[in-house]
């Protein structure tokens, strides 16, 4: 269909209304909206499916825009199509507690797939999305029932080529020759500090025609619709590989401003957003404009979508006829619910069981579970044997040509890639209906930070397999052994961290992870064999926090997690030889103990007994817990394990030393003066907001 003057103005709106959207919150970028817009319009109007009526319907093609501070391209398009999405909305762009936030951010906005903002995220969350689509239509299409057949575009600027991440991604992505992923890269020029030939002149066609892309060009990505529409279409019809559009565009397009830095990042100058609305026809008078025959022109490709639902609706039906098992499957993971009696098959030990390191109790939950959870998707970053997230008969998602796995496959090999392994979990759990999970070592879910914080903030339930979770490591030395890894993580708002002592608290970490519908879990795990503890339970676990050893008169409460429990326990034993009765408490994740009632809390801290936290990590955040930490801060050393606890004196005898002081401290040994002990749960205001 040849494209129309109504095509060329709603591009136009979509321009003004970033500009007036910017201009009146006097923030945001206009620079990329109205440079994109073209594209924009072609891919939405002529390609896109989707229904504003039900943004989650299962089948809608997927968006991302990774160059996410141009969001009012996307918010503009949302509110002409019909999203829930109102001018009123518009108008409050960047605003407290709107739907426009300064970036997109899918747990506000209706239509938002992921949250981008730090560039390049979004790039490695469409190969996720990716992904899930191709695993799964392997497991539901049937050949005369395509109920998964989707496809992902991605928007990307300059920033996100940059990235890191983006790259690491673009890697797998090829490797993996995802033929249902389209990138359109907004090939500007311009980054926030000017042109980009003082910072990026690499050939990024080159850069990906040798990770396996197809690259289409377009020298015209201002006006030229026509080639935007074949080199979209040409695209599409590639399907063994994904596919890069090189887009030409103008940052800022119709401003004085264009092809500046100084429209990237700032809005237009009242002048110029006057001097816009004339060029593109509108009266500079007024703002926020939306001429009758672009709604018009844009409600009737949502009423196509809202009829391919219908269909889909339809075939469904169909399917649930003659394939009830399958469709029962897929209704269940759509809806979100973990299949009966989950609980009922995850390990459970007593103290008679051998001591076992909990990466390898890990790998004994994933035995248990994945067959009846079909939904979780394992992997590791080239750590699989050192991990232990592969269970025994799993196989490789892996493009069947490869030889080497199927598209139906549920463990991905990420290679060397922990950050983009971290995105691309976020793109798997943001499509739904599958739970990733992933392997590393502790120390370098530090390189996956930005992803974790973004699964975090858009409630996400990813679960990240850390193992190697202390100075046990070894040999491998500080570059390897985790010192504030953890504080790190605990410090992050919405993410639970595990960190167990044995068997019941590892199957406990598994449960609360998988039961958290919008929460990230890590789970740090030993190297070293574990005990299992003579008093755990999987629901004394699943509180956070639970007294292991307890007795009426106790002078001290130590207070620790993982590895260092059973020190802790020694150590009970030898300050009982010197008439010192202790109480143990394990501590296998702050954040589910914090949101315990506070009686709970205060039965496993009590007042009047001080407290003493051991962790062979940064003491920072134990404060909380206790009122003495003893851990390690500074960076770890080279050496067998048994000889790097000695020397950091993370031993019973240790600890007794510390316990002894702690406890002298309180009496008023060292002042003269014994001190009121109250538990540190006790807060003038909640810690929690």
């Amino acid at each position: 269909m040849p494209f129309s003057e109504i095509d060329r103005l709603a591009i136009n709106t979509i321009r003004t209304l970033a500009v007036d959207a910017t201009f009146n919150a006097n923030s945001g970028h206009p620079g990329a909206p109205m440079g994109m817009a073209p594209a924009a319009h072609v891919l939405f109007n002529r390609f896109m499916t989707f229904n504003p009526k039900n943004p989650n319907w299962v089948n809608r093609d997927r968006f991302v825009l990774s160059n996410g501070h141009g969001c009012m391209l996307q918010y503009a398009l949302l509110h002409l199509f019909g999203y829930e999405l109102s001018m009123a909305d518009l108008k409050k762009f960047r605003q407290l507690h709107s739907k426009t936030p300064g970036h997109p951010e899918s747990h506000e906005t209706p239509g938002i797939e992921v949250t981008t903002g730090p560039l390049g995220q979004g790039f490695a969350n469409a190969v996720g999305l990716a992904i899930a689509q191709a695993h799964l239509a392997s497991v539901f299409n049937k050949p005369e029932y395509e109920m998964i057949n989707n496809r992902t575009f991605c928007f990307f600027g300059d920033g996100c080529a940059m990235e890191g991440i983006a790259s690491e991604a673009a890697s797998l992505a090829g490797h993996l020759k995802l033929g249902n992923l389209v990138c359109i890269y907004d090939d500007n020029k311009i980054s926030i500090d000017g042109d980009i030939k003082c910072t990026f002149t690499e050939d990024v066609q080159k850069r990906f025609e040798a990770y396996g892309w197809h690259v289409e060009v377009v020298a015209d990505g201002d006006g030229d619709l026509d080639a935007i529409e074949k080199a979209i279409q040409t695209c599409l019809d590639v399907t063994d590989k994904p596919s890069m559009i090189k887009l030409a565009t103008t940052i800022g397009f119709g401003s004085k401003l264009q092809g500046t830095s100084g429209v990237h990042g700032n809005p237009l100058k009242k002048d110029d957003v006057e001097n816009v609305k004339k060029q593109f026809g509108f009266d500079p008078a007024q703002s926020f404009v939306v001429p009758q025959t672009v709604y018009d022109l844009y409600s009737q490709h949502a009423n196509e979508g809202s009829a391919k639902e219908r269909d889909w609706n339809e075939q469904l039906e169909r399917y649930a006829q003659k394939y009830p098992v399958e469709h029962a499957e897929l209704i269940r993971r759509v809806e979100g619910k973990l299949p009966d009696n989950l609980e009922n098959e995850l390990p459970v030990y007593t103290s008679s069981n051998a001591a076992v390191a909990s990466r390898k109790l890990s790998e004994t939950v994933l035995e248990a579970i994945n067959k009846s959870l079909p939904e979780l998707l394992s992997g590791s970053a080239d750590l699989t044997s050192s991990n232990n997230t592969r269970w025994k008969d799993a196989v490789d998602f892996q493009p069947p040509a490869s030889k080497i796995g199927t598209w139906s496959g549920r463990y991905l090999r990420y290679g060397v890639r922990e950050h983009a392994m971290a995105a691309i979990m976020n793109g798997l759990a943001a499509y739904g209906m599958i739970i990733p999970l992933s392997g590393g070592f502790l120390n370098f879910a530090s390189y996956a930070a930005g992803a974790i914080r973004l699964a975090a903030l858009s409630k996400l339930r990813v679960i990240h397999i850390a193992t190697h979770d202390s100075i046990a490591l070894g040999q491998d030395g500080p570059t390897h052994q985790p010192i504030e890894v953890l504080a790190h993580f605990r410090a992050l708002p919405n993410c639970m961290v595990w960190r167990p002592a044995d068997g019941n608290e590892t199957s406990a970490a598994y449960l609360a992870a998988l039961q958290a519908r919008e929460t990230p879990s890590i789970l740090a795990l030993t190297r070293q064999n574990l005990p299992q503890l003579p008093s755990s339970s999987i629901q004394k676990a699943l509180k956070g926090g639970y007294v292991v050893l307890d007795t009426t008169d106790a002078a001290i409460t130590l207070v620790s997690t993982g590895s260092e429990v059973e020190v802790c326990l020694k150590a009970a034993v030898n300050l009982q030889k010197q008439n010192v009765s202790a109480r143990v408490v394990s501590m296998p994740c702050f954040e589910v103990f914090d949101q315990q009632k506070e009686s709970y809390r205060l039965q496993v801290l009590p007042d009047d007994i001080p407290v003493l936290s051991v962790e062979a990590a940064s003491t920072m955040g134990w404060d909380r817990y206790s009122h003495q930490q003893f851990g390690i801060n500074r960076f770890g050393a080279s050496g067998p394990p048994d000889e790097l606890f000695k020397m950091f004196e993370l031993t019973p005898d240790g600890i007794v030393k510390r316990a002894q002081a702690t406890i002298s401290f309180y009496n008023g040994v060292t002042s003269g003066r014994r001190l009121t002990v109250l538990s540190p749960i006790r807060r003038a205001f909640p810690q929690i907001v």
